[in-house]
């Protein structure tokens, strides 16, 4: 019996110092939907050189000596999936080599790392990668990747130099990295990682912290890519305001120098925006029954088109924030949201105080998205912890615990979703557990106003966006 005490009591206070930094939740606000207006775009651009800049850029800034990727990391096959040539020849899809600064060849992760997934085994650009795996402490790998740069280089050689600004922050960001479970993405936590040691207006490396901040990595689904087109603020939150080159170029804070680097990078962006404007989501492969469709197209339109908007000849969306009082999902991201230290380094920084500028402007709610190929982009809501389309849509059914295969060809076209295996327990590789702070199931119940007939309807509907 003692014995069991004591292993009891561990593991309280083992719990109790995991969560003991999660943010106060947002109890209750003053407003219950905002419409979030336009802001003035730098526009123009052209996506064929955006996308381009995508697979060959130097966004990162600085990366790993190539000379050592290319020995020890690349396969031996050409990459099937972006078919590019010379040293990204047989770099993954993840990985770009570029030219560092000081002409030194380096390699580094890509957007594509995040933001191209699979479905029916093939990548699609674009959609969020929904099997990333975050459940591993980095900090070992980012020690030993440090010590074999000193060890290779003379720290008076360019490829020693190449390597620094990403090495400095990739050691202080895996600390706050480590996701409670596969298949989410923490690149919130990772961007405020780095930014604490940062100079907001230099971006330049600083030792000394500039904020505290949670380790307990809040991490999210990543939504696809096809959707910024429709766009008004970026982010679950929309706390991402103002011009969008500055916004989509902060991946660049995992490796690029400082500000005067960043000053050359960020105009390539303006073709990347260019680029996303230009997107397609991809179209559902399946039979659609389309008199089902066309009534739930009618259902869609009195239940859910307030907030998600509409599709087809009278396209609109209105780029509503909907208050966690009335959403009710997992507020635990939204109220660190607006209360983290990295928007008051933001609005003061080198991205916020030049032009075209942006600033943070988190909100106490979610942003209810576009559903542009929502078909393809499961599992569903913010935190990626429901399934497919029929629970979604019937909260009652939604399980607590349920794991996937972890094949992404193990997809349900009736549900809209992954199979899944209902579990008593989070056991497993791909089992999501939504007991879990920030991971929580609960909330948009506005389907379980429908009988099952109308979801079904419904979800036949979706599938046509």
């Amino acid at each position: 019996m003692k014995k069991l005490y004591i292993a009891f009591l561990i593991l309280f206070i083992y719990a109790c110092n995991t969560y003991k930094d999660l943010p106060a939740p947002v109890t209750e606000t003053a407003w219950e939907t905002k419409e979030i207006p336009p802001a003035p775009q730098i526009g123009g651009g052209d996506p064929e050189k955006g996308y381009e800049y995508l697979l060959t850029g130097d966004y990162i800034g600085t990366g790993i000596p190539y000379e050592i990727v290319e020995k020890r990391m690349l396969p031996e096959r050409p990459d099937t999936v972006l078919k590019r040539e010379g040293r990204n020849e047989r770099a993954p899809y993840v990985m770009t080599a570029f030219e560092a600064e000081n002409g030194v060849p380096v390699a580094n992760g890509n957007c594509f790392a995040c933001h191209a997934g699979k479905l029916e085994g093939e990548v699609v650009i674009g959609l969020g990668n929904s099997f990333s795996e975050y459940d591993k402490n980095w900090s070992l790998m980012a020690k030993l990747m440090n010590f074999g740069v000193d060890l290779k280089y003379n720290k008076k050689s360019e490829e020693w130099a190449a390597y620094q600004p990403f090495g400095k922050f990739f050691r202080k960001m895996t600390p706050y990295i480590e996701a409670e479970q596969n298949g989410v993405n923490p690149a919130a936590m990772l961007a405020e990682a780095c930014a604490r040691h940062r100079d907001p207006v230099t971006l330049e490396y600083v030792e000394e912290p500039n904020f505290e901040m949670s380790k307990y990595a809040i991490s999210t689904d990543v939504p696809p890519l096809w959707n910024v087109r429709k766009k008004n603020a970026l982010y679950y939150t929309a706390v991402g305001r103002g011009d969008f080159t500055k916004l989509l170029f902060q991946a660049s804070v995992l490796g690029i120098p400082d500000s005067a680097a960043a000053r050359r990078a960020v105009t390539n962006f303006k073709d990347v925006v260019a680029w996303l404007n230009s997107l397609e989501p991809p179209k559902y492969p399946k039979p659609v029954d389309r008199n089902l469709a066309a009534e739930g197209e009618l259902l869609f339109s009195d239940h859910c088109a307030d907030c998600h908007g509409a599709y087809g000849k009278w396209e609109s969306y209105p780029n509503k924030v909907v208050s966690l009082d009335v959403i009710k999902t997992d507020p635990l991201y939204a109220s660190y949201a607006v209360q983290a230290p990295i928007v008051d380094w933001y609005n003061k920084s080198w991205f916020a105080t030049s032009e075209p500028a942006s600033h943070f402007e988190p909100e106490a709610g979610y942003i209810a998205p576009p559903l542009d190929g929502i078909w393809a982009t499961a599992p569903y809501l913010h935190n990626g912890s429901v399934p497919d389309l029929e629970t979604l849509l019937n909260s009652k059914t939604r399980p607590a615990y349920w794991e996937r295969s972890g094949d992404s060809r193990d997809y349900n076209y009736k549900t809209v979703g992954w199979n899944y295996k209902r579990k008593e327990k989070s056991k497993g590789k791909w089992t999501y557990d939504t007991t879990l702070p920030g991971y929580g199931n609960e909330g948009h119940y506005f389907g379980d106003k429908l009988n099952d007939g109308e979801r079904k309807a419904v979800i036949e509907y979706l599938k046509t966006l």
